[in-house]
This record gives structure tokens, C-alpha cells and sequence, in this order.
């Protein structure tokens, strides 16, 4: 007998630079697991089950993700009043902006049609200390002209393998990608940032681990002069196997946004 479950589509943003990543793991301070310490503490008599629509790395932050709230006891009765409870025990560096319900049936990894993110960075002198958790600093000149160039290069469909770690036999490597551009930052501001920083903005339907990061080091690389635009074109080929060498820091990467079909 198929017991009743119970869905809801959760919206929530944090700041992930205390956090290994988001997907549970033992011995690891996650937020997955922080989120499910929580409900476990607020609605103790309830058996909760987290799908999340992305597995962001460690350090990397959202402004707007979604995950999937599942429960085979009963209903939540109260949205607004769970998501009250919810936010007043939680840390901090984690916020519930909106809960609504949800079919259980409907996959949300699957159903995730786009993804937006940003990456912020600054180079050239050294930050102020409080920007760690919000912006990747290096300290080389970079050639910005050049790098902006670049970044419209990975834009449409492409073998990504180069861009990724541990490829697995059903990874699909070919993405497409809608949007990625280099623009100076004012997505966040604060009085101790620098006076200028940038952001690399990627859009698409789904990315690789590591994917955006190891787009992202190619680009410093190729701003410090360690690696050119021919060898970056190259590769975006099949058959063509390149070692990136720099993984960007997770710290300067948010989860913009996401929608759904």
C-alpha cells in the first residue's frame, strides 16, 4: 500500500562559507544537513526528507535556490507559521524566503529549467579581510579587456569535459550555455569592499561540478597571460584534452537563480 506524501517547493539563501557544501555528509557541517538539524528540532514528531535542485560546493553561497520538502506523516497546517519557526532556528547564514506547495510526484533536479549564476572577484591589491566570504581576490593584474572577450566564447552548445573532476560514464559533458559575460559587480556592495569588482554572470540549464569554477580559473589564467584564447577554444572540443589547472576559490560563486518548467 503507497502511503500519501506530502510536497512542498521551498525558496531559501545563504551564505555558504561556513558550510561543506550542500549535500549531507557525515562528519561534515553541511547545509542539507543544518536545514534537516532544524526540522528535526522545530517539528520533532514528523519524518522530513530534503531533494535539493542543485549541489552547490563547498563555501559557495545562493541568493536564491530551491529544494524540495517531502513528508509522509501529515500536511503543514501553517505555511507562514512554519516558515517563522523555521527562520527562528536556523542560523544566521541561512534563510527561508518562501515555502508553497508542491507535487509530489514531480522530480526537481529534473524540473529545473535554468540556472543563473555569479561569480565575484577583485584583483590587483589585496581586500579587506571582511570580503572573504563574498568575492575570490587575486592579487595579479589581470588583462580584464581579454578576459571579457573570452567569456562570450563559452556561450552556446560545447563539449565541457575539460570543465569538470571525476567525470562519471553517464555524465553528460555537452551544455549549453545561454549567457556568460564579465560586467563590474553591483549585485553586492558593502563599505569594505573595494572600490572596483566584477562579476563573471553564466546562465544555463544545468552545470558540472566544478564546471563554472574551472570556467572561471581558465579566465584568471588566461588574465595572467598563463594561457591564450586559442588552447581556451580548444577546449570546448571532444576531442581535444586540456588541463585547466586552477579551480576558482568556491568562496566568490552564488546560485543567482533558478526557474522551473
Amino acid at each position: 500500500m503507497n502511503r500519501k506524501k506530502y510536497a512542498y517547493l521551498v525558496w531559501v539563501q545563504y551564505l555558504g562559507f561556513r558550510y561543506s557544501g550542500w549535500q549531507k555528509q557525515p562528519g561534515q557541517k553541511t547545509l542539507e544537513g543544518m536545514l534537516l538539524k532544524t526540522l528535526k528540532f522545530i517539528d520533532p514528531g514528523k519524518q522530513y526528507k530534503i531533494l535539493g535542485a542543485g549541489r552547490t560546493d563547498a563555501k559557495v553561497s545562493a541568493l536564491k535556490m530551491a529544494f524540495q520538502l517531502l513528508t509522509p506523516v501529515a500536511p503543514i497546517e501553517d505555511l507562514p507559521a512554519f516558515v517563522h519557526d523555521f527562520n527562528k532556528n536556523l542560523p544566521s547564514d541561512i534563510r527561508i524566503l518562501e515555502i508553497q506547495e508542491a507535487n509530489p510526484e514531480q522530480n526537481i533536479i529534473q524540473n529545473a529549467k535554468i540556472k543563473e549564476y555569479v561569480y565575484i572577484f577583485s584583483y590587483g591589491t589585496k581586500n579587506h579581510p571582511f570580503c572573504a566570504p563574498f568575492m575570490a581576490n587575486f592579487l595579479d593584474e589581470l588583462d580584464l579587456p581579454l578576459m571579457k572577450r573570452a567569456a562570450k566564447i563559452f556561450e552556446g552548445t560545447h563539449n565541457f569535459h575539460n570543465f569538470t573532476a571525476r567525470i562519471q560514464p553517464n555524465t553528460k559533458v555537452t551544455r549549453t550555455i545561454d549567457h556568460c559575460e564579465i560586467t563590474e559587480n553591483k549585485e553586492l556592495t558593502a563599505n569594505f569592499f573595494p572600490k572596483k569588482s566584477y562579476l563573471l554572470s553564466v546562465k544555463g540549464a544545468g552545470f558540472m561540478r566544478y564546471q563554472i569554477r574551472m570556467m572561471m580559473g581558465a579566465l584568471v589564467l588566461l588574465g595572467k597571460g598563463e594561457l591564450d584564447l586559442d588552447s581556451l577554444e580548444k577546449a570546448l572540443s571532444a576531442n581535444e584534452k586540456t588541463l585547466i589547472p586552477y579551480v576558482a576559490p568556491g568562496s566568490g560563486l552564488f546560485l543567482k537563480n533558478m526557474k522551473f518548467m
